[in-house]
C-alpha cells in the first residue's frame, strides 16, 4: 500500500488532475457553447480576454503544478517501484502529461496564438471564428478525459 509522504504526493496529484478536468469540463459543456452563440466579434473578443486570465497564478498553478506532481510520481514510482499501483500511476502521469498538459502546448495555445492576433471585429475573425470553435473544443474534450482518466487511475492506485 501507499503510505507516508508518496501516499500525500499521490493525493495531490489526484486533486490537481480533478481540478484541471473540472475546469476544462466546464469549457466543454458551456462555455463555450455559450461564446459560440455569440455574434463572431463578441465571441472573439470574450476569449481573448479568457485567454489572457487563464495564464495567471490561480489557475497556473494547479495547471503546472499537476504536471510538475505527475512528473514527481512517475519518477518516484521508478524509483521506489511499489508493489502495488505502479501501473495505475504511470498511466496516470502519462495520461496527464500527454493528453492534458502536452496537448494543451500542441493544440489549445496555438489557436489561442493565432486568436490573439486578430481583431475582434475583423472579417479574418469571424471567418476563423467558427473554426476556432470547433477545433479547440474538440482538443479540449481529449485534454478533459485524459485529466479525468489521470485522476482516476490515481485515485485506483491508491485502493
Amino acid at each position: 500500500m501507499i503510505d507516508g509522504p508518496y501516499f500525500v504526493l499521490v493525493v495531490l496529484g489526484v486533486l490537481g488532475t480533478g481540478l484541471v478536468a473540472g475546469v476544462f469540463c466546464g469549457f466543454s459543456t458551456f462555455v463555450m457553447r455559450g461564446l459560440a452563440a455569440l455574434p463572431p466579434a463578441q465571441g472573439v473578443a470574450a476569449m481573448k480576454t479568457i485567454n489572457v486570465a487563464a495564464v495567471r497564478p490561480a489557475f497556473m498553478a494547479v495547471f503546472m503544478g499537476s504536471a510538475v506532481l505527475s512528473v514527481l510520481i512517475a519518477v518516484v514510482t521508478f524509483v521506489v517501484w511499489p508493489g502495488e499501483g505502479k501501473v495505475e500511476l504511470l498511466l496516470g502521469s502519462a495520461l496527464y502529461l500527454a493528453g492534458s498538459f502536452g496537448l494543451t502546448l500542441v493544440a489549445n495555445v496555438p489557436r489561442n496564438e493565432r486568436l490573439a492576433r486578430m481583431t475582434a471585429g475583423a472579417p479574418e475573425a469571424a471567418v476563423y471564428w467558427p473554426v476556432y470553435v470547433r477545433e479547440w473544443t474538440l482538443w479540449n474534450h481529449v485534454r478533459m478525459v485524459a485529466s479525468a482518466a489521470a485522476a482516476l487511475v490515481y485515485v485506483l492506485a491508491l485502493t
